[in-house]
């Protein structure tokens, strides 16, 4: 199951991830870098990545509990609220590991890159 949610996690932040990638490997410039981490932050690519993850995480979810025998709507009303507590743990777990990799992790090392960022991290 954590294997889901770090994916999850990891294509939630894929807007980012590219020209940190591509910068630090010195296949872009730092420019293009930020002008691509911009286009795809700020543009409907974000969107799309996080309903992306939406039903990467629900596919997670449905896989975990077809595995656990749960396969019928009269097993999921018994297991309900096994369901309900897994699936907010997930749904809480992808978050913050999102926010911790995407605006802190990411963050730092587009900074250590050189990309222009600095003065947009929350910590400014």
């Amino acid at each position: 199951m954590w294997r889901w949610i770090l994916s999850s996690a990891v294509l939630a932040s894929m807007c980012c991830f590219p020209s940190v990638l591509l910068v630090g490997l010195g296949l872009m410039t730092v420019s293009a870098g930020d002008a691509l981490s911009n286009d795809l932050y700020f543009g409907p690519a974000r969107w799309i990545l996080y309903v992306l993850t939406i039903m990467f995480l629900g596919f997670g979810l449905y896989r975990h509990f077809t595995n656990q025998g749960i396969c019928t709507l009269d097993q999921a009303k018994r297991e309900r609220k096994r369901i309900i507590n897994t699936a907010i743990l997930v749904l809480f777990s992808s978050y913050a590991i999102y926010l911790i990799w995407n605006y802190v992790i990411l963050e730092l090392a587009g900074i250590a890159v050189g990309l222009p960022w600095e003065d947009s991290a929350f910590w400014s």
